[in-house]
């Protein structure tokens, strides 16, 4: 899989199979998931999860359900929980998610090499 470093590029995992709603429609949902996303901060590091490079995929179902693929910094995060919910809290703003749920992957493994430039800048990381 390739590491998807921008929100666009996670857009694309979105399934668009048989959905009742237009391309046009679909590309503003996928913005409203990922604006949703963004505002979902790691307490730890004060930077929002998609910046981190921590959503590995969204996948969006005909009836609104959404599903959220993402990995944590480290396998002991203790944050999982935090994260998970405060994920599926900020997808109960975008209208047409009916429900969510996070699944934790650990393949690719993480690294600072996904963090988008605005995160590597916060954090003082060189790259």
């Amino acid at each position: 899989m390739e590491h998807l470093t921008e929100a666009e590029n996670v857009s694309e995992e979105i399934k668009q199979e048989e959905l009742p709603w237009s391309e046009e429609e679909m590309a503003s949902i996928q913005d409203r998931v990922m604006a949703a996303l963004e505002t979902v901060i790691d307490p730890e590091l004060g930077i929002d999860i998609v910046n981190l490079g921590l959503i590995y995929g969204i996948e969006f179902d005909s009836n609104g359900f959404c599903s959220v693929k993402m990995t944590l910094t480290t396998m002991g995060c203790p944050l999982a929980d935090v994260l998970t919910e405060d994920i599926q809290n900020a997808l109960k703003d975008v209208p047409e998610v009916t429900g969510s749920e996070v699944k934790l992957v650990w393949y690719p493994a993480w690294t600072t090499d996904r963090m988008s430039r605005y995160a590597r800048i916060a954090l003082g990381i060189s790259r």
